[in-house]
């Protein structure tokens, strides 16, 4: 675990993507389980296709890892993608979506925003290549 101090907006940004991602983790499961009634397939199936792409980056995330924020990006779009897809097609379920778009959004903001920040205050990045 790096000890390096955090700046207030990289600290801001990270809670941002910390409670982004808790309430996208809750609000999927919940929607999918209780809310919603066009699942012919059993809450445990819906739960993994759902919930198990979403706690891949949880260690990380907690341990504040700027690479699990950038990676965990690629997650997110999975869920901003079924949230535009429902939204378009799915008339009954569209406020439902609207909420998943909306957390999606902002999980990826927090995320894609607090990797950059705190990569840096790490020196962390990608290596130039040389000129030869």
């Amino acid at each position: 675990m790096n000890h390096q101090p955090m700046s207030p907006t990289t600290s801001k940004l990270r809670w941002l993507a910390l409670i982004s991602y808790g309430l996208l983790l809750f609000w999927v499961v919940f929607w999918q389980v209780w809310l919603s009634t066009t699942h012919p397939y059993s809450a445990l199936f819906i739960i993994l296709i759902y919930a198990l792409p979403l706690l891949l980056p949880l260690k990380g995330m907690i341990q504040a890892k700027p690479y699990t924020h950038a990676w965990a990006n690629f997650i997110t779009l999975f869920y901003l993608i079924h949230g535009i897809t429902v939204a378009y097609a799915v008339a009954n379920e569209r406020g439902y979506a609207i909420v998943e778009i909306v957390l999606a959004s902002a999980m990826f903001i927090g995320c894609s925003m607090f990797a950059r920040l705190r990569g840096r205050e790490l020196g962390l990045g990608l290596k130039k290549k040389s000129k030869n």
